[in-house]
């Protein structure tokens, strides 16, 4: 059974420690940004799960993001993946939560005003035949 909860970018500042990262998005395009992003860490805001499922990220702006456990997992990936309620040291309350994924060349899985984040298994749509 799912059990929604909201979390504003304020409870998101209250509710445990704020990580900092430095981060720079190098897109082609645009060229190198430097930003300074400030908040939990996704698997602490989300360690209530407690599950090796998929995180998938939804922002305001119509961007997305998918993210494994595995990922963000003290005992695997250990990404420090942000929902950040500070960037450039500037409180992000008006704008809201911003996924954070510092290890992303180009920001690919960035996503300003997060406004869902959902956590479940997912299937695979088909499987290889053996021998592959």
């Amino acid at each position: 059974m799912a059990r929604p909860v909201t979390l504003a970018v304020a409870d998101l500042r209250r509710g445990g420690e704020q990580h900092r990262a430095e981060v720079v998005f190098d897109c082609a395009t645009d060229g190198p940004r430097r930003h300074t992003f400030a908040g939990p860490l996704l698997r602490e805001v989300v360690a209530a799960a407690r599950s090796r499922f998929l995180l998938a990220v939804s922002g305001g702006d119509g961007h997305h993001a998918l993210l494994s456990w595995a990922e963000i997992d003290a005992d695997f990936g250990d990404a420090p993946v942000l929902l950040a309620t500070r960037m450039d040291d500037r409180d992000l309350d008006g704008d809201g939560p911003q996924l954070v994924v510092p290890s992303d060349r180009c920001g690919a899985r960035y996503v300003s005003a997060v406004t869902g984040i959902w956590i479940g298994s997912a299937r695979l749509a088909g499987v290889l035949p053996s021998g592959t």
